[in-house]
């Protein structure tokens, strides 16, 4: 009943808008505590607000400075912003490598702000296993734009598309982008592409790279995807993006089919994804005695036995 009662504290906390909340909130679910999803149940019917924006793109694109420059723009028209910035791991703690307050200094005290840096831990797709709950909490806690910044890792990106409702692409010229799009899948995420570092030689054979792949991948909602340039240093090209992102989401506002199947796709991607987590839990802590997956995995490393007959082992014990 106690626990109860402080949940529901939290909760009227978050809901309040309280930082030290919202921060306690992310920790609880970072750390796959026991008492996250009954938070996370009661929070829900309090979400769907805020508009989620996904920025990926590859290292070194300058994603952290476009981040911050548009928070900045939000925050002139009076919009409360929430940022998650998803980190590398270090291998030795879980924990993100670089903080928030490195990353950006200059917004860290602008109480129209919430900036969190979340650890990858090893979760592919560039964002971590938490970040959907930790927008969830932000949406909740009634920031209208929520700002998730990717690890930017290439080919695993394009799980950013399943969090957000606006996707913007980070590219700048001379990297080779356009081949690495494709590679990567990015071309068929991306709503929005933005070449960053504008000033720099080759941005214009980089813009037709884009056109030309965006001509030949026609999308199945009819949207055409812009192509914005922007200096993130100098602040130029912030409001031109600003602008492409409202202009996105008054396009999916027009198409109401293309939303709810885009909502539903993200919704089953995390139903699969919590599903996943409390099965494996499950495995290892019901059915598995202690030690016994160690145990398991030495015969597996000594080639008496092989992982696909342990996992039927596994599922047999849960009577599957």
């Amino acid at each position: 009943m106690l626990r109860l009662q402080a949940m529901n504290s939290l909760t009227e906390k978050i809901l309040s808008g309280d930082k030290r909340a919202i921060g306690r909130a992310i920790s609880a679910v970072e750390d796959a505590r026991s008492d996250a999803p009954g938070l996370l149940k009661e929070i829900f019917p309090h979400t769907g607000k805020a508009l989620v924006i996904g920025i990926t793109g590859a290292p070194g694109a300058g994603k952290s400075t476009l981040v911050d420059r548009l928070a900045a723009h939000y925050r002139a028209n009076d919009e409360r912003v929430g940022i998650i910035a998803v980190d590398p791991s270090s291998p030795f703690t879980g924990g993100a490598l670089l903080g928030d307050r490195i990353r950006m200094q200059s917004m860290a005290t602008d109480p129209g702000i919430f900036i969190r840096s979340m650890a990858s831990r090893g979760h592919l797709g560039g964002l971590g296993r938490a970040t959907v709950d930790a927008v969830a909490i932000m949406d909740a806690a009634g920031y209208n734009k929520v700002i998730i910044e990717t690890v930017g890792v290439g080919q695993d990106e394009v799980d950013v598309v399943k969090a957000a409702d606006v996707t913007v692409v980070v590219l700048v010229p001379g990297m080779g982008d356009g081949v690495q799009a494709m590679k990567a899948g990015i071309m068929e995420i991306g709503d929005i592409f933005a070449i960053n570092k504008a000033d720099r030689d080759g941005v214009l054979r980089t813009e037709r790279e884009l056109e030309m792949l965006l001509s030949i991948s026609e999308r199945p909602d009819g949207w055409t995807p812009p192509i914005i340039k922007t200096v993130a240093t100098e602040n130029s090209g912030t409001e031109a993006l600003s602008a492409a992102i409202a202009g996105f989401q008054a396009f999916i506002a027009t198409h109401r089919e293309q939303a709810d199947g885009r909502r539903a796709n993200t919704a089953e991607h995390r139903i699969i994804e919590l599903l996943r987590e409390r099965l494996v839990k499950l495995a290892i802590t019901k059915v598995l005695a202690e030690k016994e997956l160690r145990a398991m995995a030495q015969a597996v490393a000594d080639r008496r036995t092989d992982p696909h007959s342990v996992v039927d082992e596994i599922i047999g014990r849960m009577g599957l």
